[in-house]
């Protein structure tokens, strides 16, 4: 059986991972998909706390509930930055963070 010890080592990793993605990468689709594992790190310390923290021998679920919203509002994250990417790449032709210097075409 994995402690939350274990949950919260993977979790970690995975936010490392996330972050390193965003700071070193220059496409921004990586840096999108980067800035989504740390959003899963996130979720999975919420879930891993609340199966962890027990009331009354029940878990207590209020951290799970939480994490159905996050996962509702990054499906509407991704549709929107997806949106915001392909517009962005139509209207400049890359995807590489160091040839946008400005919002204005």
């Amino acid at each position: 059986m994995a402690s939350l010890n274990d949950f919260l080592f993977i979790s970690g990793l995975l936010f490392a991972i996330g972050l390193a993605g965003v700071i070193i990468r220059r496409n921004i689709i990586v840096i999108f998909m980067s800035l989504e594992l740390m959003l899963a790190a996130a979720s999975l310390t919420l879930v891993a706390f609340s199966r962890f923290h027990v009331q009354n021998g029940l878990p207590d679920y209020n951290g799970q509930v939480f994490v159905f919203f996050i996962i509702t509002v990054a499906a509407a994250e991704v549709a929107v930055g997806l949106a915001i990417i392909v517009a962005l790449y139509r209207a400049r032709q890359t995807i590489n963070v160091e040839d946008l210097t400005s919002m204005r075409g």
